[in-house]
């Protein structure tokens, strides 16, 4: 990989961190947009303007897990979106910058999650499980590449220095 493909590889990745972190962070966002409101009944009116059978499997699982959610626990959830968030946008941050920590943060951070997707698929495939598992070897692979690259690098620098 040539130096600027290294460099597009982080970028890719990097924008990609971002992203998530982003996506996360309107998340948490959205959940204080529910604070003291009635749950409850906003979940009800949801699955009525889905036309969705409370009845039903599905919606029955997010009428109880609506029904669970108190204030604390709205904002114990958004403070974690916050968290994650926080964690992507460094790591983007250290991507875009070349640093080598956090190539190590977005090869191990990817590779957590590949056992989980795995899982998911082979559970229930699905466009959003099987996305995720993809965009996460991109970013699992593009890193081995670049830390590689920069392994091989070193070496050959190590080499030049002891020859001379």
């Amino acid at each position: 990989m040539t130096s600027s493909g290294l460099r597009k590889s982080l970028d890719i990745v990097a924008a990609i961190e971002a992203t998530k972190g982003a996506i996360v962070l309107l998340v948490g966002f959205g959940l204080l947009g529910l604070l003291h409101r009635d749950l409850p009944a906003l979940g009800s009116e949801v699955v009525a303007h889905l036309h969705l059978n409370p009845a039903k499997k599905y919606p029955r699982i997010f009428l109880d897990l609506v029904a669970s959610m108190n204030d604390r626990r709205l904002c114990f959830m958004a403070g974690m979106a916050a968290l994650y968030s926080a964690i992507r946008f460094v790591e983007a941050y250290g991507l875009w910058r070349q640093k080598t920590w956090a190539e190590w943060l977005a090869l191990v951070g990817g590779c957590i999650y590949l056992p989980l997707e795995i899982y998911e698929i082979h559970a229930k495939a699905s466009i959003v499980h099987v996305s995720a598992l993809l965009i996460n070897l991109v970013v699992v692979v593009l890193m081995g590449m670049v830390l590689l690259q920069k392994q091989r690098g070193n070496h050959a620098k190590t080499n030049e220095e002891h020859s001379s």
